[in-house]
């Protein structure tokens, strides 16, 4: 499928004729850094070269007509403007229509609707940002089909004085809106990580991002004779239906119960040394599980960029092992899929880490692997997996590329 054959599709969806246009965003890896970012930590997510298609057209009235390929059985489903319900929603729709929700909340009104169709290669329900991806993209397609103004914040665009408006909006606001309406509009806790990796992901870049400032980073990755590879353990879970709200609910148990001995914010204020001192005023275990793998996390996080700068992949890839064991043990959002998975791959030869990504309870791992091993790794992870679990696993050699853009519809570049 290239990009013609987008377009092609959007045309026998909606008819010829008008400014039609296209957009892309990512869907993200996170190499280490889990559970953080709701928490005021540091997370090091990438771009990912897979991502979400979208082929738009402004219209002259307030409907919307929405299509996707990846749920082609749905068909064309119509709605408007004027029929947001937030919380309510329960299709692949509940996404873009909540950016739109959440533009008007943030103060910029949307006059037009529109006709839009949108593809992705991102696996649902993977943990590699697929929902995140849609929001992200929703957002710079109304930037664009309602500004001119191009503003780029990976290039360090000074916008700080033209946000009055929607032709001023960033990435980084995008991102904002983004997890607002995942926040209030579908219903799911998420922190900003997510949004923020799909919107500012740079080729060849990992972001150490500061969640509880946004301020970041651009960490080279160079990886030089290993490879990250990712395993879609493709046991599908809904995040808002799991138990991701009722671990962020744990995490503000703790941090109320250690703000009674020390003047923080957020978790990861506290350093490891000052955990240790004040934990004892946490007297239910699984609270103080839970605050115990933020706040050793963000350490791991913050140690793990250290390693790849100066190009000690070996450290780098036992952090990530340590990272898996704290979600398993103390976080406890594995799962018998994710945990066999990285228990496999840390067997195997070129192998310095693997941890699961995400969410949990399903998705994805992530493995950093020599090149010279990565055939036998897929092919003696795969067989264990399906001869233990049943069906069997997804393996992408991930390509890291730029975060949320307009593309080309002439169809010279392929999506897959």
């Amino acid at each position: 499928m290239n990009h013609i054959n987008l377009l092609n599709e959007f045309v026998d969806k909606f008819g010829e004729g008008g400014d039609i246009r296209g957009y892309f965003t990512p869907g993200r890896v996170n190499l280490i850094g889990e559970y953080t970012d709701f928490n005021g930590g540091y997370v090091f997510p990438c771009g990912l070269t897979m991502g979400t298609y979208m082929v738009a057209r402004k219209r002259a009235d307030r409907k919307l007509y929405m299509y996707s390929m990846n749920f082609e059985k749905k068909g064309v489903v119509q709605s408007s403007l004027d029929e947001f319900v937030n919380g309510l929603e329960k299709n692949w729709t509940m996404y873009p229509k909540g950016v739109m929700w959440a533009f008007e909340e943030k103060g910029y009104p949307l006059t037009y609707g529109y006709d839009f169709l949108v593809y992705g290669n991102i696996p649902n329900g993977s943990g590699l940002s697929s929902s995140a991806s849609l929001e992200v993209l929703t957002g710079i397609m109304l930037k664009d089909m309602n500004g001119t103004k191009d503003i780029d914040s990976r290039n360090g665009i000074d916008n700080s004085d033209s946000n009055d408006d929607i032709h001023g909006i960033s990435l980084q606001d995008i991102a904002l809106i983004g997890q607002f309406a995942e926040n209030k509009y579908v219903g799911v806790n998420c922190g900003i990580m997510d949004q923020f990796a799909v919107a500012m992901a740079k080729k060849d870049y990992a972001i150490f991002l500061d969640t509880n400032n946004l301020s970041y980073k651009y960490v080279p990755l160079k990886l030089g004779k290993y490879k990250i590879v990712i395993i879609s353990s493709n046991k599908k879970r809904s995040l808002a239906d799991s138990k991701y709200n009722e671990r962020r609910s744990e995490c503000e148990q703790a941090l109320a119960l250690l703000q009674t001995r020390k003047k923080v914010s957020c978790l990861c204020d506290l350093t490891v040394a000052d955990f240790n001192e004040i934990q004892d005023v946490i007297a239910d275990d699984i609270l103080l599980a839970r605050a115990k793998h933020v706040i050793y996390e963000n350490e791991r996080t913050k140690n793990a960029v250290t390693a790849l700068e100066i190009n000690d992949i070996v450290e780098f890839g036992k952090l990530m092992n340590e990272s898996h064991r704290s979600l398993r043990d103390d976080f406890e959002v594995t799962g018998v899929e994710l945990d066999l998975l990285v228990q496999e791959a840390q067997k195997c030869e070129g192998v310095v880490g693997s941890r699961m990504t995400g969410a949990g309870f399903g998705g994805c791992t992530v493995s950093i692997v020599r090149d010279d091993c990565i055939d036998a790794f897929i092919e003696q992870v795969g067989k264990t997996y399906e001869e233990e679990i049943g069906y069997s696993a997804d393996f992408y050699v991930a390509g890291v590329g730029d975060g949320a853009h307009k593309i080309d519809i002439d169809g010279v570049n392929y999506v897959e």
